[in-house]
């Protein structure tokens, strides 16, 4: 029987590397101190038109480690009752290791080498992600240590827009200001916004190409 090695297309889109839209909650801004207290992902698909699209999603509440540090101003801003009775926190080392199995699946259905972070603060999600990383003696993490892609530049770029709610709404996508600063759904609409900009990108090139090639007959 012949057999056919098609890879998917996704694999040859940036470098073998498979998008995943990342974001955090925190208990402040330093990675080595301060609590991570919700982490989710959003890994993005292509099919055979080109068009990309969310493939999953992925969230979870997590404990502060022993001895993390939370700021005031970041609980206030985030509305994160780190201790609250009712909270489904588990600890972060747990959230990352289902988080990284749901990842690797993607990486090898999608034939890409690793995944490659998305964040609209892409420093800030990368730094807590390898500091919990390190914290939980995770030795297999699926993304590159230190590449990532920035969503605030994309979206200035496509937008003129580098707030996350300003350019997903410049997008043409629903924001809801109630919803926002939860890991999940920041993280899906992060992940919309990726998937937009990227198709509007490939159709405007794709256009651009058919007109030289015009003019060239």
């Amino acid at each position: 029987m012949e057999q056919h090695n098609h890879k998917h297309p996704m694999a040859s889109r940036f470098r073998g590397f498979l998008p995943v839209i990342v974001d955090v909650e925190t208990g402040g801004f330093n990675a080595n101190t301060d609590a991570l207290l919700e982490i989710a992902a959003a890994s993005v698909t292509v099919d055979d038109t080109g068009t990309f699209t969310i493939d999953e999603s992925i969230g979870y509440h997590t404990k502060p480690f022993e001895g993390a540090n939370i700021e005031a101003a970041a609980i206030e801003f985030n509305g994160i009752d780190p201790f609250h009775p009712l909270r489904p926190a588990i600890d972060e080392g747990e959230a990352l290791r289902k988080i990284f199995q749901v990842v690797r699946k993607s990486v090898k259905k999608h034939d890409c080498t690793r995944a490659v972070l998305v964040g609209h603060n892409p420093a800030m999600d990368l730094g807590f992600l390898n500091a919990a990383v390190e914290r939980a003696e995770i030795k297999r993490n699926p993304f590159h240590p230190f590449s990532s892609f920035d969503t605030a530049t994309l979206g200035g770029l496509a937008y003129g827009q580098t707030v996350l709610a300003r350019a997903v709404q410049a997008a043409g996508i629903d924001w809801e200001n109630e919803r926002a600063h939860s890991a999940i759904y920041d993280a899906e609409r992060t992940a919309e916004l990726f998937c937009n900009i990227v198709n509007r990108w490939d159709t405007e090139t794709a256009g651009i190409h058919a007109f030289g090639e015009m003019k060239a007959l």
